[in-house]
């Protein structure tokens, strides 16, 4: 593990988080069930294989995702969030709802979020849930 520039709660947050793919990469993990590279890749904001390739060691690497082969395509990995990046859906949540109130979002993406928030820790503890058992049933692989 790299050296870090300070303790500080918010550094020790941007050490992990601190670019602009990270986070729309744990989205498309955590919200869309996006589980494979190009699945990722091919998302809206089109990020480059290279880049996602460096971000994805670096989630693996922080412990916010875990990788595995798929059983039917031993070319193929699975991307699947751990408990910590499972564990990120509140500020994720947040995040997004700062969004609704503050910035331009698409109608789509406004009725997919407004409803997250109308869920409340229900709908947050079932998705957690779900997100969990996957983790759970890859991670005994």
């Amino acid at each position: 593990m790299k050296e870090l520039k300070s303790s500080c709660p918010i550094n020790q947050y941007l050490e992990v988080f601190g670019d602009k793919w990270t986070l729309l990469i744990i989205r498309d993990i955590m919200f869309d069930g996006k589980r494979y590279f190009n699945e990722i890749r091919e998302s809206d904001e089109k990020i480059a294989s290279n880049i996602l390739t460096d971000r994805l060691n670096k989630l693996e690497e922080s412990g916010i995702v875990i990788k595995t082969k798929d059983a039917k395509h031993k070319q193929k990995n699975i991307y699947t969030l751990t408990k910590v990046g499972i564990d990120l859906m509140p500020i994720m949540i947040a995040m997004s709802e700062w969004s609704l109130n503050h910035r331009k979002v698409s109608e789509k993406d406004r009725a997919h979020v407004s409803e997250l928030i109308k869920g409340g820790e229900d709908l947050q503890d079932k998705m957690s849930k779900a997100l969990l058992k996957e983790f759970e049933a890859v991670s005994e692989n």
